[in-house]
């Protein structure tokens, strides 16, 4: 089996598609995997510590550009579908799987002209526009929510479930300390990080408590590291968590973002969580996944414009002092959790190939 996965540029579309190509070396250690992206993306800097391959396209997105965006993206395309070709006729590749993002564009066109069997995995409740355009051409389409067909007239919809990167958290020592894991996406959050490191001016009472990882992303690395500095907490802080497992099998209250990922990640491995959603997400989606949590009672929402110091802080207090809540919430997040999706998903790719 020879399978090429395309797009990426942000953890939201990569890390579902890493969890499927995981599931096909996990079955089959002669499978042959391919990733096609930019170099811009975030899967430039993941995939070779993961043991993947990464071919790049130079390719640019349409959506938000303005006019003269827009015609220097369309002036890229006859370059980037004849390097897709080229990739093709090179690797021959069983199955074409694309992870959303305007890269996977190209590669989904030049497969379909090349007859070779594709799919695409929307995350989101509300197909992005790469997707959209996309979903009619394709053989399949891999769907977080089963609601999501109703913006895919036409298509071959399956709900698979969103695949999270890991079949199960590693199993470590774990401080007795309440340890809290604050991350804003692979590229951090601003809002949530200066809101924390004014929480924490307010929580000197836990510092003999409470411990904290934080993912900041590169930007504000270095203000929340001085942040940090002049605080009496135990704390690990970078920019990016690369062991982003072992986070989550350390903490017990995950505050982030609600992108797709994320929230099959937290329901999947049953994390009690704080959601902030990220207000200028297309379609506004994830307000929409953090009240699906809030409404089964596994997690908490604060709205992007809500979140202050003064707040967090409580509420850190407040879940600091009640271990039994948390524990209600950690097992309404499971109950919600699709650990199946990735091994569904490479069953029916394997199907297509048949075909």
């Amino acid at each position: 089996m020879r399978v090429i996965f395309a797009g990426g540029g942000t953890g939201g579309h990569l890390f579902p598609g890493l969890a499927v190509a995981r599931e096909f070396r996990r079955r089959d250690g002669g499978v042959e995997i391919l990733f096609v992206g930019t170099e811009q993306g975030i899967e430039f800097r993941v995939l070779p510590k993961e043991g993947f391959k990464l071919e790049t396209l130079t390719v640019k997105g349409i959506k938000g550009r303005g006019l003269r965006g827009v015609l220097d993206a369309l002036y890229g395309v006859p370059a980037s579908l004849w390097r897709s070709l080229k990739i093709i006729r090179q690797f021959r590749p069983d199955c074409i799987i694309g992870l959303g993002g305007y890269a996977s564009g190209p590669l989904l066109l030049a497969g379909k002209l090349k007859n070779v069997r594709c799919a695409i995995m929307e995350q989101n409740l509300r197909p992005g526009f790469t997707n959209k355009l996309l979903a009619r051409w394709v053989d399949r389409v891999f769907t977080a929510y089963s609601r999501s067909a109703d913006y895919l007239p036409g298509a071959r919809v399956i709900e698979s479930g969103n695949p999270v990167r890991w079949r199960e958290l590693p199993k470590i020592s774990r401080s007795e300390k309440f340890s809290l894991l604050i991350f804003g996406g692979s590229a951090g959050a601003r809002r949530i990080n200066f809101a924390v490191a004014d929480a924490l001016k307010l929580l000197t009472d836990l510092s003999s408590r409470l411990f904290i990882t934080h993912q900041t992303g590169q930007a504000d690395f270095p203000a929340i590291r001085e942040a940090y500095s002049a605080l009496p907490f135990e704390f690990e802080i970078t920019p990016f968590i690369d062991k982003m497992d072992e986070a989550y099998a350390r903490a017990d209250l995950v505050l982030c973002r609600a992108g797709a990922t994320t929230v099959a990640e937290l329901t999947a491995f049953g994390k009690a969580a704080i959601l902030v959603p990220y207000p200028y997400a297309i379609y506004d989606h994830q307000r929409g996944n953090a009240q699906a949590l809030q409404e089964r009672g596994a997690a908490e929402m604060i709205l992007d414009q809500e979140l202050t110091g003064a707040r967090l802080a409580e509420r850190i207090h407040g879940y600091c002092a009640d271990r039994e809540k948390l524990e209600r919430m950690a097992a309404a997040a499971r109950a919600m959790g699709r650990p199946d999706a990735a091994a569904r998903i490479v069953d029916e790719c394997y199907a297509l190939a048949r075909a």
